[in-house]
């Protein structure tokens, strides 16, 4: 199962174990909750979609890598109480709290959130003392006399005997309590993650021309070489901060992420070609629509590998120009419900404030919901951004009001309203502009290449992104719809054709 796959599943799962009835109780009491046991090799984001589950589920979660724990602080600490038994008192051995099991409660204090995911990474390789306790954990949701609290999802991930030593293999009794997920790499689902992440525009091109570059192992006498999606996100964000502090990413560089010395060389090569085209082939002119015959000749008679690189460019900067109006409109939504909020609190004349103090409480109450929902981690990264952009708007808005000392309820959203349709005007500049972007990269498309593979790859790469898909469909685009079309239609015709073995 691939991890989007996977991630589905999961969210499925917890949205069955956390169903109740009318009564408040599970439907599925929480002793007849499997365990999720996700099996997968390293590397393919098993963890990753942890934090991306929790925040769209909106419950908590609580993360460990198993193999740092020791039965101590997995079960607690030993200590004697006292017992009266028939009269007679008698010293009996208790255990202090699990740490797993007090981080757990900790979770709730601090978020507010009594429903979550209790992730337990690597379970599969625990020491000899500490492995009764996990199948103890597996089989009852305890660690040692403390039980995990309802409504609190266990996953458990680990990795199969050939890529750890370290692997206990578990029992039938055990399996047969847990549901069992095993996670494969797939680079189609992964590169919808890397759009979705900005990853490198260098490392996505050239992925899609090395598929078999993406997730690699190989067992050699000098030991294990491998090259996984994690690598390739930890490069990519390398590769970002070192073009910001003019430093190079050579094969020594990209050796230290990517750990298979001939996968490193070939990246470090394509990378330098990479850079090589950025500067030949002008990518920013060519998105101003100025590419030039002698430009339109050179690629079209270029190599396929260079071709290939000159459309990484060329995607990668029109999904950049796609993505920043896309990140714009999901301000500007923000923004327009918040000052549709305070029109109504204006016309209602709340408590008899003027216009500043409405407007300072609009901005004191979404400052209150942004803390709650960061507290409880229910921000993702590009949502923060959002939030800290709407903030500043509010406090300029709100300065401008002070400088212009308007007091009055209609003067105050008179004011308000002439900001924001300044905004929206900058904002439906921009997404015209990236409109025009798209309008450009395909002149240069039908010159260079007219209908053939380099057009099917573009209208391909655009339908991976959703930041693309998402302008795509609120931003008409005659020629992505005509070639959308008919690519759609030649996949269903080769399907078709293979059917039929014609």
């Amino acid at each position: 199962m691939d991890i989007k796959r996977t991630k589905e599943e999961i969210k499925n799962t917890i949205e069955a174990y956390l169903l109740k009835d009318e009564y408040g109780e599970y439907e599925i009491p929480a002793i007849r909750q499997r365990p999720i046991f996700l099996l997968g090799s390293p590397g393919i984001g098993k963890t990753q979609i942890m934090e991306q589950i929790s925040k769209e589920c909106k419950i908590g979660l609580v993360s460990y890598t198993i193999t740092h724990h020791t039965r101590q602080s997995a079960i607690g600490l030993p200590f004697i109480s006292r017992k009266q038994y028939g009269g007679q008192e008698f010293a009996a051995t208790e255990y202090t709290m699990s740490e797993i099991v007090a981080a757990v409660y900790e979770k709730m204090e601090q978020t507010g959130l009594h429903e979550g995911i209790l992730f337990l990474d690597e379970i599969n390789c625990v020491s000899e003392t500490l492995a009764p306790a996990m199948l103890q954990f597996l089989q009852c949701k305890s660690f040692g006399n403390h039980k995990i609290p309802q409504g609190w999802v266990i996953i458990a991930a680990g990795n199969p005997p050939e890529y750890n030593k370290s692997v206990r293999e578990f029992d039938v009794v055990t399996m047969d309590r847990v549901k069992k997920i095993e996670v494969e790499a797939d680079f189609e689902v992964w590169k919808e993650y890397a759009y979705q992440q900005g990853l490198h525009g260098a490392v996505i091109s050239y992925l899609n021309t090395r598929k078999q570059n993406f997730y690699q192992m190989e067992t050699t006498v000098d030991g294990r070489n491998f090259a996984t999606p994690r690598g390739w996100e930890d490069l990519s964000d390398l590769i970002k901060i070192y073009e910001r502090l003019g430093k190079a990413v050579d094969r020594e560089v990209v050796v230290q992420y990517i750990q298979f010395p001939r996968i490193a060389k070939d990246f470090a090569n394509y990378l330098e070609l990479y850079y090589k085209y950025r500067t030949d082939y002008q990518i920013e002119e060519i998105l101003k629509g100025r590419p030039g015959e002698v430009l339109l000749k050179k690629v079209a008679h270029a190599s396929f590998d260079e071709r290939l690189s000159v459309l990484g460019l060329l995607i990668s900067k029109v999904n950049e120009a796609l993505k920043s109006s896309v990140r714009t409109q999901r301000y500007m939504e923000m923004m327009f419900a918040l000052l549709l909020e305070y029109k109504e609190s204006t016309e209602s004349k709340i408590q008899g404030l003027d216009g500043q103090q409405l407007f300072q409480n609009i901005i004191n109450k979404f400052n209150v919901d942004y803390k709650n929902r960061k507290k409880a981690e229910l921000i993702g990264h590009e949502e923060e951004k959002t939030y800290r952009r709407v903030m500043d708007s509010l406090e300029r808005i709100l300065q401008v009001l002070k400088l212009g000392d308007i007091h009055g309820l209609g003067e105050g959203f008179g004011r308000v309203k002439e900001w924001f349709e300044q905004e929206r005007e900058a904002f439906e500049n921009g997404q015209r502009d990236a409109l025009q972007i798209v309008e450009y990269a395909f002149d240069f498309l039908e010159g260079a290449f007219g209908n053939r593979q380099e057009m099917v790859m573009f209208i391909t790469e655009l339908n991976s992104n959703p930041y693309s898909v998402s302008f795509l469909q609120e931003c008409e685009c005659e020629r992505y719809y005509r070639y959308n079309k008919e690519l759609l239609f030649d996949e269903k015709r080769r399907k078709l054709l293979e059917r039929m073995d014609l």
